[in-house]
């Protein structure tokens, strides 16, 4: 049977404040450049280019995704405001509605991600590892599978 990839990026390390004051519009610091070069550096090594990409609204998440596309060229990219703030099942919620595009790739933020990778993977939402600023989890499910706990495989957990 087919599967499909899910990639899930943590936003690169950002700076801790904004001009505006507000947390969305952090932009990535100079640490954060280089991560994102380096994970973009990583999917174009293993030769995973996503078929699309939903990235949150975010300046840093924005950032991260740029950083990839300079190394990838274009790919479709799907502004989603759902990312910012979602919790695991809003995030699951959401790459439903992208599916079956593979590999699929969202770039987001914790607490989010680092527990819907637990989830996904390991059936539970507690006991993660945690997800540092620009890393990556490669995940692979059974095409048709429905995103449910403990649905999707692990294959690869990168950071820089």
């Amino acid at each position: 049977m087919a599967s499909e990839d899910l990639i899930l990026v943590r936003h690169a390390h950002a700076e801790r404040d904004a001009a505006s004051g507000r947390d969305i519009d952090r932009p990535l610091s100079t640490l954060g450049f280089t991560q994102a070069d380096a994970a973009a550096a990583w999917l174009v090594e293993r030769q995973l280019r996503p078929a699309r990409a939903l990235c949150s609204p975010a300046l840093r998440t924005r950032q991260t995704l740029a950083a990839l596309r300079t190394r990838q060229g274009d790919f479709p990219v799907v502004d989603e405001p759902g990312i910012y703030e979602a919790t695991p099942g809003e995030l699951v919620a959401l790459l439903d509605r992208h599916r079956p595009a593979s590999p699929l790739l969202l770039i987001g933020h914790n607490p989010g991600l680092e527990t819907l990778v637990t989830l996904l993977a390991g059936g539970r939402s507690t006991d993660g590892r945690g997800m540092p600023t620009g890393a990556i989890a490669r995940l692979r499910l059974r095409a048709g599978v429905a995103l449910e706990p403990g649905a999707a495989e692990l294959i690869e957990f990168w950071w820089p």
